[in-house]
């Protein structure tokens, strides 16, 4: 059974760094696209970057563009989310995802294309 586990939340002040990690098991890592969201309190789940199955694409919200880094590491069944410059409007639930289909030439941001998902990890930036 495909399994993911986000890792790495935790409380950081404005303008700090958090490094998020996600684990995957029960799957071939490799040929997945994956992809990070995360949902904030009253609002809805929304995509922050995402991979392509082949891993040579990747997509950013322009929320985070420049201040976010997403990485993979197929030996390890790993995907990570490199989070600088953080700001409080960056607090949310961070979710890791990975769709059924196979996306060669884009991924997707939508959640509506994601079937599998992590339990989230909780990220705070606050002074």
């Amino acid at each position: 059974q495909l399994q993911l586990v986000e890792s790495g939340g935790g409380l950081v002040q404005p303008g700090g760094s958090l490094r998020l990690s996600c684990t995957g098991s029960g799957f071939t890592w490799d040929g997945y696209a994956m992809g990070w969201f995360r949902q904030a309190p009253g609002k809805e789940r929304e995509g922050v970057s995402c991979f392509s199955s082949t891993g040579e694409i990747t997509d950013y919200a322009d929320s985070v563009k420049g201040r976010f880094t997403i990485s993979r590491d197929n030996a390890k069944n790993t995907v990570s989310l490199q989070m600088n410059n953080l700001k409080p409007e960056d607090t949310a639930v961070y979710y890791c995802a990975a769709p059924k289909e196979v996306y060669r030439s884009h991924c997707p941001l939508s959640l509506y294309e994601y079937d599998y998902w992590g339990q989230g990890t909780q990220v705070t930036v606050s002074s």
